[in-house]
């Protein structure tokens, strides 16, 4: 009232400031369901002629009923049109990650489709291939049902590490090994031994990798067993980082390791480019003549965390680059030894992420070659300008004739039309969810128990949505 200037009985000053808009939240008990009343003013040349008023409902409902000509008739005669425009929006939930039991906790990861189009034919409709669709991507590394976990479980431990560097206290994780670190790596050490000092026995040629399905299975197993190339230094890394639990151990190992090289016992092989202190050791230990190394400190955390980087880095550049994902140039930002270790930790924490995101989609909702590269591309992009940020949602842009097979014979998480004649805010939506879209209703939601695709889901129950709004003008 006090902005309506035909309101003179108030005797009210013009112009009156600008009222902020306001907004009624309501408890759905009526027959409508209204659960939020809002007015905002219009404003045309800094003055304000009108106010736009909006009425928002919400049910649980089971047998609604709906008809788009309907809608659109009710738009029309609100507004006092001739003709209107009717957009239509789905989402489809292709991935939901939910808690094993009640001592894993819920992973957060989740990859849903956007799918939007016009004109609507009718309501539900299945989207057309014509439409736009996004499909909208977050994963959380570290779930124990991923292929990806020995690797996970490999990074975590190197994340000791670099803690226990940088803040001089390390929490040692629980053992994977019955045997302790000692008796391992000395096993370990006189099996090479056995081999006339050469510890090339593991080495085998890898097969090309191709971009195929098949391959890029094949590629994954390799990373959830072992790569088939490991040198000296990354087995080394594989036993001890699944069972050492001490500092001393951590002394004991390398003092053995030391030992070994010194008295010719053994010439193991690596692969070239370490820059390890381990690595420096063993190739002076060809020439008979080694640094002598004081096994105190940080120094040996820093060795072990050394070659977990390398190893992990060989890990990952064998991915990428067995599937043609990414190239060295592309990765180089990630496997960079010329930072500070810490920064090091980073960023193989960062390509981790990258990895688990493409293993992700590729089991569950197995793209194209095309369309993961351009997804490996943009996590690349992203990740060279921010920090790690597992809540972060990657959008990627895909044709509808790509993805039709996910969601064509699927029922939409969420269905939207808008009615409107071009005005940005004076729309008239309908919406059908399978979750509660307003936060201050409680109402029964379903719970799942397993990690599943859209089509194994139960039955789930339905909430419509919707908004209207009417304009007051002043003049």
């Amino acid at each position: 009232m006090a902005h309506n200037p035909n309101m003179t009985h108030l005797k009210i000053n013009q112009p009156v400031t600008a009222l902020p808009p306001l907004w009624v939240r309501c408890d759905s008990s009526d027959p409508e369901g209204t659960c939020w009343l809002g007015a905002e003013p219009i404003a045309t040349n800094n003055s304000i002629t009108g106010i736009d008023l909006y009425v928002v409902s919400c049910k649980a409902d089971k047998s609604y009923s709906i008809n788009l000509e309907d809608l659109k008739n009710s738009h029309k005669k609100r507004h006092h049109l001739s003709t209107v425009t009717a957009r239509g929006f789905a989402q489809y939930e292709l991935l939901k990650s939910t808690a094993l039991d009640d001592t894993v906790p819920t992973s957060q990861t989740t990859i849903t489709l956007d799918i939007s189009w016009s004109p609507v034919d009718e309501i539900l409709q299945i989207p057309p291939l014509s439409s736009t669709a996004t499909l909208n991507i977050k994963v959380e590394s570290g779930d124990p049902r991923s292929p990806l976990n020995r690797l996970h479980r490999e990074l975590k431990f190197l994340l000791v590490l670099a803690d226990g560097l940088r803040t001089g206290v390390t929490e040692w994780p629980a053992p994977l090994e019955a045997k302790s670190a000692v008796e391992l790596v000395q096993e370990f050490l006189n099996d090479l031994n056995k081999l006339d000092g050469f510890g090339d026995s593991t080495k085998k040629d890898t097969e090309t990798v191709k971009h195929d399905s098949a391959a890029f299975d094949r590629s994954i197993e390799c990373l959830f067993t072992v790569r088939g190339d490991l040198d000296f230094a990354e087995q080394l890394w594989c036993k001890m980082s699944s069972s050492v639990i001490s500092y001393q151990d951590l002394v004991k190992c390398f003092t053995l390791v030391i030992q070994s090289l010194q008295c010719g016992d053994i010439q193991p092989w690596l692969h070239s480019g370490s820059n390890s202190l381990l690595s420096k050791l063993i190739y002076q230990s060809y020439h008979g003549t080694m640094d002598t190394v004081s096994l105190s400190g940080t120094l040996p955390v820093q060795m072990l965390l050394e070659i977990g980087l390398d190893k992990l880095k060989k890990d990952y550049i064998s991915f990428f680059i067995g599937q043609e994902l990414a190239s060295l140039n592309h990765l180089e930002y990630f496997i960079s030894p010329s930072v500070d270790i810490q920064e090091q930790v980073d960023r193989v924490q960062k390509l981790h992420h990258i990895l688990e995101i493409i293993v992700s989609c590729k089991l569950f909702i197995k793209p194209q070659h095309e369309l993961l590269f351009s997804l490996t591309q943009s996590c690349i992009k992203y990740y060279k300008q921010n920090p790690l940020d597992e809540q972060h949602i990657f959008q990627l842009p895909v044709r509808p004739t790509a993805v039709k097979n996910l969601y064509q014979s699927e029922k939409p998480q969420k269905w939207r039309v808008e009615i409107n004649s071009g005005q940005k805010k004076v729309k008239t939506v309908w919406q059908l969810s399978d979750s509660l879209p307003v936060d201050h209703l409680n109402c029964h939601k379903p719970d799942f128990s397993d990690l599943t695709l859209n089509s194994s889901l139960e039955e789930r129950i339905s909430f419509t949505n919707m908004v209207t709004c009417s304009q007051v003008h002043f003049k």
